[in-house]
């Protein structure tokens, strides 16, 4: 079956939004086997969107629409999709119940607009939204699967995952499994050249590759009949994965970030972990402390961003910093030292470099990043360069912090 994916919102087409709903939803649709050619942006006009559904529905079987569920005369989505379809809009009491019992928990009374989010076409599939007030909205007409969704991506992503997915296996008939084999320490052209064979001669499964800032991503996705067998078409591509690229993959789930995987780490070491952060600025912090539970292991983090910092918080001697600097090897391991020392932990990540635009030398230039690493009595330094923006430069270290401390750990 051929899927599209609309996306509807002026402010998107403006650049003020970036469009991640596209991207998981392409990302959830090549998952289940479905073809998609075309990926639609078009602004909050009635006419417009009119046209791109007349023509949509001439190529594709499935129009997914995300944004313009809103309350507002400029959310037109549900409308004009109703009119196109000549269904009239009705009030679904359910979605009210749902829009009272929001406001009465925020201590906020509903506008008149409000109302309009619990109107939906008729005969359509209502979705409860558990984390908004515009519900999903399910319509068939003439052949052709109308998925509506909410804007917001803390609302289309759990709404599409729970209730719309489902429903797309089922229309298929056919059931999908797969497993994102996450791979660090490896560019993606290594990762490439190492799967090749594989790649070659895939049909089903198949693999496809997906790289971002410090890690490669190989989707394994199989179909079948049965989950059960699709699992089991999956597993041994996964395992030979694993044999291929050994500590090199941190997990096979999707869900699990790298900072996920060192957090689970430490707690089945029983280990704990503190930070003294300088060029990050408590973003290597940030990453930690997005992992539910992290508290169990994550004990403190120092922001020594001036060499006095580095001094007062996590005794760097002013003898390292005369003679080596504060963007040096010798600092970078007094600073995940002291770390450990002064916070009371087995474990410390320390980061310190040159992020830009200003600042470097000849011998560190701009996007040069010295990371410590101190587990119990064993400890390391790497020098790392990387060649971009001030932000690149910080969320790279970040990565590669994570990276270098998840190998020593594994070395132990």
């Amino acid at each position: 079956m051929k899927a599209e994916i609309i996306t509807v919102g002026t402010e998107i087409l403006m650049g003020s939004i970036v469009n991640t709903n596209a991207s998981f939803l392409a990302r959830e649709c090549a998952a289940m086997g479905l073809t998609s050619f075309y990926q639609i942006t078009v602004g909050d006009n009635e006419k417009r969107l009119t046209k791109l559904i007349q023509e949509a529905r001439k190529r594709s079987d499935i129009l997914i629409f995300s944004g313009g569920l809103g309350p507002t005369e400029d959310d037109l989505t549900k409308e004009t999709v109703a009119k196109a379809c000549g269904r009239k809009l009705v009030e679904d009491p359910e979605s009210r119940k749902w829009i009272e019992k929001l406001f009465t928990g925020w201590g906020r009374t509903p506008t008149e607009n409000n109302w309009k989010q619990a109107l939906v076409p008729e005969g359509a599939l209502v979705l409860k939204n558990d984390n908004g007030t515009a519900p999903g909205i399910i319509l068939e007409h003439e052949g052709t699967h109308f998925i509506l969704l909410p804007g917001p991506p803390h609302e289309l992503i759990p709404l599409f995952r729970d209730k719309v997915k489902p429903y797309l296996e089922k229309l298929s008939g056919t059931v999908f499994h797969s497993a994102m084999v996450k791979v660090i320490g490896i560019g993606e052209s290594q990762v490439e050249d190492e799967l090749k064979d594989l790649i070659d001669a895939q049909t089903n499964p198949t693999i496809a590759t997906y790289a971002k800032p410090g890690e490669v991503g190989i989707r394994v996705t199989a179909s079948a009949d049965t989950e059960k067998k699709a699992k089991a078409l999956v597993k041994p591509v996964v395992k030979e994965m694993k044999r291929r690229f050994g500590t090199n993959v941190y997990t096979t789930r999707e869900e699990v970030s790298l900072e996920q995987a060192v957090l689970k780490l430490l707690k089945k070491k029983g280990m704990t972990l503190s930070l003294a952060e300088s060029c990050t600025g408590g973003l290597l912090a940030g990453r930690l402390v997005n992992v539910p539970g992290a508290s169990k292991v994550f004990v403190s983090s120092a922001v020594t961003y001036s060499e006095k910092a580095k001094r007062q918080l996590v005794g760097v001697s002013g003898k390292t910093l005369r003679k080596y600097g504060a963007v040096s090897e010798e600092c970078a391991l007094e600073m995940a030292k002291g770390a450990a020392k002064r916070l009371h932990t087995d474990c410390a990540i320390s980061v310190t470099g040159f992020a830009g635009p200003d600042g470097g030398t000849d011998k560190d230039p701009v996007g040069t990043v010295y990371i410590g690493v101190v587990i119990g009595d064993k400890s390391l330094c790497k020098k790392r360069f990387f060649n971009g923006t001030r932000e690149y430069v910080r969320n790279m270290a970040v990565t590669a912090a994570l990276v270098h401390f998840r190998e020593l750990m594994l070395s132990l």
